[in-house]
C-alpha cells in the first residue's frame, strides 16, 4: 500500500470542507466514470478536496484528472475478504481526516474499511445490505439503470433530483508531456494521420475479431495512416496478429503502464476501440472515438462524452444486447456482422470533419 501523491494531514473530519474520499470501480472504465462524480462535487463545493482509493493498475488516471487531489493506491484482494488489509487501509484513512466517503460498489467489503476508519458521513447505495456500515444509505438503484446514475447521484444530497445531464468526465494531458512521451519512444513528429486501436475487451464476446482489426488496419495503412495498438500484456498477441496482417507501419504499443495508453490516446487523431475502458479514456481525452458495441448496450456503457460514431450490429438480433462477456449462441454475429468496411467508412468519416476540441493544461 502506498500513497500515488504528496498531501498533507487534513482538516478535522467534522468541518464542511473535510476531504471526500471516492471508492469507486476499479475497472478502468468505470474509474474514468467517476470523474463525472467529481465535477458534480466542485461545482457544489469547489474548494472541497477530492481523492480516490484506487488501484496501482488505474492510479495513472488520476494524474490527468482536474480536481482530484490524491489518490490512495491499495490493491485489495478481490476474491477474500483480507480483514487485516482492510484494517491497515483504515488506519491509512484515519489519518487523510475525511469528512465523507462515497461508496460506489455494491459490494459489502468496499464499505468496510471507511467503516473502520470512522468517516463521520459513508454515503453509498444499500447494496450487500450494508446497514451500519453505510449510514447515508440510497434507496432506488433500480430505478436507476446506468451505472452513471447511480454513482452520480451519490454525489447530492438526499432526495435531490438529478440534473438532466450528468457533466461529463474530462482527461487532461499536457503538451510538454506527450512531446516527452514521443521523444521518449521515439515517435517521429510527421503529417501522417494516426488511428490508435483498443482491441482488448473484459470477455471475447466484446472483442471484435482481431482479423477484421488486422484487414482494417491494412486499408488505412494502404492510406498513409500509422495504426498505434493499444492495451495491456493480455492484447500483445492481438497486436502482432494485426501487425502480421498490415505490416510495419502498425506499432505495438501494448504494455503493463495505462500511462503508455493514455498519452498515446491523447496523441491519435482518431481512436477505435471496443466497448473498453480505453473507449472512456480516448473519449475523456477529446479524441475522436468510434466505439464498436456487440453484446452491450450503448445506451448502458457507452461513454457520458461524445463519440465520432457509435458501431452496432443489425438491430434485428434477437439475442441482442445480452451483456455477456461469452457468446452463448457461439456465432458472435452481433460482431462479426460489423465488417472492416463499415468501421473503415466511419474512420473516414471522422477524418472528414473537425474533431471535438482537446482538453489540453498546461
Amino acid at each position: 500500500m502506498n500513497i500515488h501523491s504528496q498531501s498533507t494531514v487534513a482538516p478535522n473530519a467534522g468541518h464542511a470542507e473535510a476531504p471526500i474520499l471516492i471508492i469507486p470501480y476499479m475497472w478502468i472504465g468505470d474509474f474514468v466514470r467517476c470523474h463525472s462524480v467529481v465535477r458534480v462535487i466542485k461545482a457544489r463545493a469547489p474548494d472541497r478536496p477530492v481523492d480516490f482509493l484506487t488501484s496501482a493498475t488505474a492510479a495513472p488516471l488520476l494524474d490527468y484528472m482536474p480536481g482530484v487531489r490524491q489518490g490512495i493506491v491499495c490493491d485489495l484482494p478481490r476474491n477474500r475478504l483480507a480483514f487485516a488489509d482492510h484494517r491497515a487501509l483504515a488506519e491509512r484513512l484515519r489519518r487523510e481526516g475525511y469528512g465523507q466517503a462515497l461508496v460506489m460498489s455494491r459490494k459489502w467489503k468496499a464499505a468496510l474499511a471507511p467503516f473502520l476508519a470512522g468517516i463521520p458521513r459513508r454515503t453509498g447505495l444499500v447494496g450487500e445490505w450494508r446497514f451500519g456500515l453505510i449510514n447515508d444509505l440510497r434507496f432506488g438503484e433500480r430505478r436507476l439503470p446506468r451505472m452513471i446514475d447511480q454513482c452520480a447521484t451519490l454525489a447530492l444530497p438526499k432526495d435531490t433530483a438529478p440534473p438532466p445531464d450528468w457533466p461529463a468526465p474530462v482527461l487532461a494531458v499536457s503538451a510538454a508531456e506527450s512531446g516527452a512521451w514521443r521523444e521518449r519512444l521515439g515517435i517521429a513528429r510527421n503529417d501522417d494521420p494516426i488511428t490508435a486501436f483498443a482491441p482488448g475487451a473484459v470477455g471475447p464476446a466484446k472483442r471484435w475479431p482481431v482479423d477484421y482489426y488486422g484487414e482494417l488496419a491494412k486499408r488505412l495503412v494502404a492510406k498513409g495512416h500509422a495504426v498505434w495498438v493499444l492495451g495491456g500484456p493480455a492484447e500483445r498477441p492481438l497486436a502482432a496478429e494485426i501487425a502480421a496482417i498490415a505490416g510495419p507501419r502498425v506499432q505495438d504499443l501494448t504494455g503493463p503502464d495505462l500511462r503508455n495508453a493514455i498519452l498515446a490516446l491523447a496523441a491519435a487523431d482518431v481512436a477505435v476501440s471496443n466497448d473498453s475502458g480505453l473507449m472512456h479514456v480516448a473519449a475523456a481525452l477529446g479524441t475522436p472515438t468510434i466505439g464498436i458495441f456487440g453484446p452491450t448496450s450503448p445506451w448502458h456503457w457507452a461513454p457520458l462524452n461524445p463519440l465520432a460514431a457509435i458501431i452496432e450490429a443489425a438491430i434485428d438480433l434477437p439475442c441482442r444486447p445480452c451483456h455477456k462477456p461469452v457468446c452463448r449462441l457461439d456465432h458472435h454475429r452481433c460482431m462479426r456482422d460489423i465488417t472492416p468496411d463499415i468501421v473503415l467508412q466511419a474512420v473516414e468519416a471522422t477524418y472528414g470533419v473537425s474533431a471535438p476540441p482537446r482538453v489540453v493544461r498546461h
